[in-house]
């Protein structure tokens, strides 16, 4: 099993900022961590999952997977973001993963997911590790959450596609997203 990031690697990801890239409600906010690109192999994740479970990307071996990160989901925007791909997913074939993750604890995602009905995605948590969220370069320095955004990942988790939204109140272009899968898949 992959471990946490260690301090030195921790004190290295972190120290990758990137401004004028994304903002909060209108105010300038720093993103940490390595950002992935098109073309990249996907870092492999460790986030948990609903019930304090180790969860990796590697357990999706074989599938395209849509990653769709947000700050939290006790938020209008993050809710809407995760209803709007859970009703994507009912489209897509058993090749297809969407994962949502965030900082939030793992029973407020599972706690969400039971009142809203939405059983077409796996919630998961960066909140342990932060793994995901400063290798895949996501981390806002300001709060320690996500930004919000999408990743598509290919059959072998070639990244094939990233969006970071220009605000934390905008919501990812779903169309492009599932563009994105159409292509791979």
């Amino acid at each position: 099993m992959q471990t946490p990031l260690n301090y030195h690697d921790m004190i290295n990801l972190s120290s990758v900022e990137r401004k004028n890239l994304f903002t909060i409600k209108g105010n300038p906010a720093t993103i940490l961590g390595n950002p992935v690109k098109v073309g990249d192999k996907a870092p492999e994740i460790i986030a948990s999952d609903n019930g304090f479970k180790d969860v990796k990307l590697s357990d999706f071996h074989g599938k395209t997977v849509v990653i769709s990160i947000f700050p939290s989901i006790d938020t209008s925007v993050c809710a809407n973001q995760t209803r709007t791909f859970n009703k994507k997913a009912t489209g897509l074939s058993d090749d297809v993963v969407i994962i949502t993750i965030s900082k939030d604890l793992p029973f407020a995602l599972g706690r969400f997911c039971a009142a809203e009905g939405i059983d077409k995605v796996f919630t998961l948590s960066d909140f342990k590790f932060s793994r995901f969220g400063l290798e895949y370069g996501f981390l806002v320095k300001e709060n320690q959450l996500l930004a919000r955004g999408v990743v598509v990942l290919d059959k072998d988790h070639i990244v094939r596609y990233v969006e970071i939204t220009k605000d934390i109140l905008d919501e990812p272009d779903y169309d492009k997203a599932m563009e994105a899968v159409k292509e791979i898949v």
